[in-house]
C-alpha cells in the first residue's frame, strides 16, 4: 500500500525476553482508508510452546487523523479450530511515539495505557508490559473474561491520542492477543497469541461515514476529558458513551 511500511521482525521487540513479533507498521496521513491484517498464534508457558488449534487475526483500517487522535476500525476474528475452544478478551500493542490516552467502542469497551508512572498493562506468558491493551472486560489487567469466542468475529472503533497534537506519522509494532477460557488444548486454559505475519489490504468495508464520524467524536471528546488517568488500573476507557 501507499506509505504503511512493514519492518523486519523483532524491530521493536521490548527486551530479550520478549518474543520476537512481525513487522512493525508505519502510518500517516497518506493511509487514511488503507487496511492491514495480523494474523496470531497461541501460546502457553513461553513464545516456544505454541498450542494446536489456537489462531486469530485482527484487520485494522485507519479512518481518520483529526487533531490529537488516529482512529481506526477494527476487526477481530477468532479462527481457533480443531477441537479446541476459547474467547479473545483482549490484544494489544506498542505505539511510538508515546500515546497519552486511547479509547475504545463495539466488541470492545475497555482500554488500559501506560500512563509513565510505573502503572502499565502487561501480558503474561514472559511478554511483560506493552504500551495498551484494550479488553472486553473491566478489571485491573490485560486478562479478564468475555471477548471474542472461536468461530465468531467482533469489530468497532479505537482511537488513540496524543499530546498536543497528532504526529506526522506513526509505528504500531509488538502485536498480541489474550486467550481464556481455553478447553480441548490438553488442560491450558489461558494463552497469549504474538503477531505471526502481517499483510495490508485494500478495499476493506468499514462502518457507514455518519457512523464513523459520530463515533469518532465521541472517542476524541473522551480523549479531551481524560489527558492522562490517575493511577488506578481500572481507567482507560472504562466509560465511553457509546450504544
Amino acid at each position: 500500500m501507499k506509505n504503511i511500511a512493514f519492518g523486519l521482525a523483532g524491530f521493536a521487540a521490548a527486551t530479550l525476553s520478549t518474543p520476537a513479533v512481525a513487522d512493525p507498521i508505519t502510518l500517516g496521513s497518506g493511509d487514511i482508508g488503507d487496511s492491514f491484517t495480523i494474523d496470531f498464534d497461541g501460546f502457553s508457558g513461553d513464545s516456544s510452546s505454541t498450542v494446536d488449534g489456537l489462531s486469530s487475526s485482527i484487520t485494522f483500517t485507519l479512518e481518520e487523523i483529526v487533531n490529537n487522535a488516529y482512529t481506526f476500525s477494527y476487526l477481530v476474528e477468532n479462527t481457533t479450530d480443531g477441537g479446541v475452544t476459547s474467547n479473545i478478551s483482549s490484544f494489544a500493542f506498542n505505539v511510538d511515539p508515546d500515546i497519552t490516552d486511547a479509547a475504545i467502542s463495539g466488541a470492545y469497551s475497555f482500554a488500559f495505557v501506560a500512563d509513565g508512572r510505573g502503572n502499565d498493562p502487561t501480558y503474561p506468558n514472559q511478554i511483560g508490559n506493552v504500551d495498551v491493551c484494550f479488553k472486553s472486560a473491566s478489571s485491573g489487567s490485560c486478562s479478564n473474561s468475555g471477548g471474542v469466542s472461536e468461530g465468531n468475529s467482533g469489530s468497532g472503533l479505537l482511537s488513540l491520542f496524543f499530546d498536543p497534537d497528532a504526529p506526522t506519522s506513526i509505528t504500531l509494532s509488538d502485536f498480541f492477543v489474550r486467550y481464556q477460557g481455553i478447553t480441548g488444548a490438553g488442560g491450558v486454559t489461558s494463552a497469549s497469541g504474538q503477531s505471526t505475519t502481517s499483510s495490508s489490504t485494500s478495499g476493506t468495508q468499514v462502518p457507514a461515514p455518519g457512523m464513523i464520524g459520530l463515533l469518532g467524536l465521541g472517542l476524541l471528546g473522551l480523549g479531551a476529558m481524560r489527558r492522562r488517568r490517575r493511577n488506578d488500573e481500572e481507567f482507560a476507557g472504562a466509560r465511553p458513551a457509546f450504544a
